[in-house]
């Protein structure tokens, strides 16, 4: 069976799912499924590699450290460069959010 972005495995528990699509080998490529979860409060992601994360299904919003908030609808893709601190404030769970992140240094 060939794998699916889009088949989403039921989803019984409280935390995202990250699946490994591209070992890293200098660039990492993951899907996560959010049903729900965000950054928990006055927590920040800090990477040390650029992300280029694309939103495949549902809605989110991600807010950064500069008062900066982006809304994000089916498509919507952005490039978060390393270091910038940022925090996922909202994402649906009907439907899940489906993403696709590619961690690799970009800039």
């Amino acid at each position: 069976m060939v794998p699916n972005l889009f088949l989403v495995p039921d989803l019984l528990t409280d935390s995202e799912q990250l699946d490994t699509l591209v070992p890293d080998n200098g660039v990492h490529i993951e899907r996560i499924i959010s049903n729900g979860q965000t950054t928990p409060e006055g927590e920040w992601y800090d990477q040390e590699r650029d992300e280029w994360v694309a939103l495949l299904q549902g809605n989110a919003l991600i807010s950064f450290e500069d008062g900066r908030d982006i809304a994000l609808s089916p498509g919507d893709h952005l490039v978060i460069p390393a270091n910038q601190r940022h925090r996922v404030e909202r994402t649906s769970a009907d439907p899940p959010c489906i993403w696709l992140a590619v961690h690799a240094n970009l800039t």
